[in-house]
């Protein structure tokens, strides 16, 4: 797993891990006002190498596979060059975000940020430096890939006419799949809890305000052991990557230094320290205090649900009825309970896609239809702690795509392949219109999918 979110990383985000002094490095190609040198490619030509996704096997599949990776870069650099034409722009917010966003998932993947930090021998802020612009230059390719497609629609009949040319053997297969509702409660948190943490928080404020360390407290006493280990430090975050009530608090706080009140959020109790405040980012360090749900109200959440679960199954009620009246769950109560399967953002899941052990566990044993008994879920983000009911609504079994079962996977793909030819049309125009030169006399006799060379 570490490997290969490694892999992930490196191809996405192109940290430059190859020994740069075994590089004479020079410029390989021009793309209008942007350059591509060989480090860039050496670089990508040893990630694949080093994590076997390419064949290696003779010297003109080596060959090729550096064609393969100088015309990505070509294609890179030709929707960079536009997009700095078109002035498109990426806000430092935004950079930041999805920076922070990514480098999170990273870390939550491999395990912790000391394990990052040791697998590229750098501290977390020199990683974050080595992909801040290319990470920004990543974002303006996409803005302006998004804006050459921006207006392609597709109609019913382009989609069945498109489904009708595609090779049958040549769509997907899918295994069997299950649409799902869900009905969520969560366990309401007794007042004696909620007095207990809000005394003992009060009580490490009051040590900091007095002369204590918040980052000795912060180690000592937060339940968020990652940032525990580095005194709370949340680092850089931006506005809308944080839970909304955690976020008033922390930009209400005005100096470098100032100690929040209790702030109350999903992931429990928190205070917070300002360190330091630019517009919409922040760097706050915390410590965070979650409660312990007792016996009794997950007792009283099962029985809620327990009711709830009869009254649908006498027919006082609809699953979906249930679900917008009685389920605590804001993303799924107003759309009869349904699950949106993350990866597809479509209503399936296959067995592996699903996450939670013990839904992994009762959903083979249910048919269409069924309503499972309570059972208790932890979001793997937060730790909260709720417990659900889930109905089968629709068992699709294994098959290859069609129209009937996957429309609207049908009609991703043809659009996609739509947009796909309108971008094949513009990069053979602005390669005509733009300043390309290659070189190196290595990559004059390559096989590109374009007409890189101007080759008449």
């Amino acid at each position: 797993m570490k490997n290969k979110i490694i892999t992930v990383l490196l191809l996405i985000l192109s940290i430059s891990v190859y020994a740069q002094k075994n590089v004479i490095d020079e410029v390989v190609a021009i793309v209008g006002d942007e350059i591509i040198l060989k480090s860039d490619i050496e670089n990508q030509y040893y990630q694949y190498k080093s994590s076997g996704q390419a064949d290696f096997s003779t010297p003109e599949k080596r060959k090729a596979l550096r064609c393969q990776i100088l015309e990505q870069f070509l294609f890179q650099k030709l929707l960079l060059n536009q997009a700095k034409i078109d002035s498109l722009k990426v806000s430092e917010t935004e950079v930041q975000n999805n920076l922070d966003r990514r480098i999170n998932y990273f870390i939550q993947q491999i395990g912790s940020q000391e394990k990052l930090e040791q697998y590229f021998g750098k501290t977390l802020l020199e990683i974050k430096a080595d992909l801040k612009e290319q990470l920004r230059n990543q974002m303006l390719i996409e803005k302006e890939q998004n804006q050459i497609t921006k207006d392609i629609d597709i109609s019913p009949e382009e989609v069945e006419e498109c489904y009708k040319q595609i090779p049958k053997d040549s769509l997907k297969v899918f295994d069997r799949q299950y649409e799902i509702a869900q009905i969520v409660i969560k366990p309401k948190i007794d007042d004696r809890e909620k007095w207990r943490i809000r005394k003992q928080l009060d009580d490490i404020r009051q040590k900091i305000l007095d002369g204590g360390s918040f980052e000795a407290m912060a180690r000592l006493y937060s339940d968020d052991l990652e940032s525990a280990k580095h005194g709370g430090d949340l680092g850089w975050v931006g506005r809308t990557t944080l839970d909304p009530d955690f976020a008033k608090a922390a930009f209400a706080l005005k100096n470098p230094g100032d100690i929040s009140r209790i702030v109350e959020t999903k992931f429990g109790f928190h205070i917070i320290k300002l360190v330091e405040k630019q517009g919409d980012r922040i760097h706050v360090k915390h410590i965070l205090i979650k409660p312990e749900i007792s016996d009794n109200q997950l007792i009283k959440a099962k029985n809620k649900l327990d009711s709830i679960r009869s009254l649908i199954l006498k027919d006082t009620l609809t699953f979906a009825q249930a679900a917008e009246k009685y389920s605590d769950d804001e993303r799924t109560k107003y759309n009869g309970g349904i699950i949106m399967n993350p990866q597809t953002n479509l209503s399936r899941f296959t067995l592996n896609e699903i996450k939670d052990p013990t839904m992994l566990d009762i959903l083979p044993k249910m048919k269409s239809g069924d309503i499972s008994t309570p059972f208790l879920f932890i979001d793997p983000v937060s730790g909260e702690k709720s417990l659900k009911i889930i109905q089968v609504t629709k068992i699709i079994p294994p098959h290859r795509a069609n129209l009937k079962e996957d429309y609207q996977y049908i009609k991703n793909l043809c659009l996609n392949n739509k947009k796909q030819k309108a971008l094949d049309k513009w990069v053979k125009d602005e390669i005509k219109n733009t300043y390309i030169k290659i070189n190196s006399d290595e990559y004059k006799d390559c096989k590109f999918t374009y007409n890189w060379l101007k080759k008449r």
